[in-house]
């Protein structure tokens, strides 16, 4: 196993991937915005242009082994509670990069990681989060209007 970044590797991992994300929020039209976390904190939110979900934030974490992310994707059903989640179960299994998973007030969340060794050349670390990026877009689109037609059918679907 490798032994976790010390400060001096974490702040240059941390510059080349603000970097990286300075320049896609320029350059790429799909990303509507990039914020950094609280001072000290090595954290970015990434705000994208969906199409069935008209906004939603990628929020990147960077820590001394991995580099987490997770996106909100919306609330727990209010009907078909096992449908719902057999749904995001099935779909769990053709993802790459990312789970669904429950969090706060049973909420919907997509997450997962890649570690901070996938990230060590400029090539490595474009790819990857160009990959994550695209991947997290992709899987919100296709399962956002499917999971909201089945936990809330009868407020938005009649």
């Amino acid at each position: 196993m490798r032994p976790p970044l010390g400060p001096e590797e974490l702040d240059a991992l941390e510059a080349r991937i603000d970097a990286w994300f300075t320049a896609e929020a320029a350059d790429n039209p799909m990303i509507a915005a990039v914020d950094r976390g609280e001072r000290g904190e090595r954290r970015w939110y990434v705000r994208v242009h969906g199409v069935d979900k008209d906004t939603f934030t990628l929020w990147f974490t960077l820590g001394q082994r991995p580099l987490r992310y997770e996106t909100y994707v919306l609330p727990a059903p209010e009907e078909h509670e096992a449908a719902f989640y057999r749904h995001l179960l099935v779909r769990n299994l053709g993802l790459r990069d990312w789970a669904f998973a429950i969090g706060e007030e049973d909420a919907v969340f997509l997450t997962g990681a890649v570690g901070v060794e996938a990230l060590a050349g400029d090539d490595d670390l474009a790819e990857t989060l160009d990959r994550v990026v695209g991947s997290g877009w992709e899987h919100v689109e296709r399962c956002f209007r499917p999971a909201l037609r089945i936990g809330f059918a009868s407020r938005f679907f009649q």
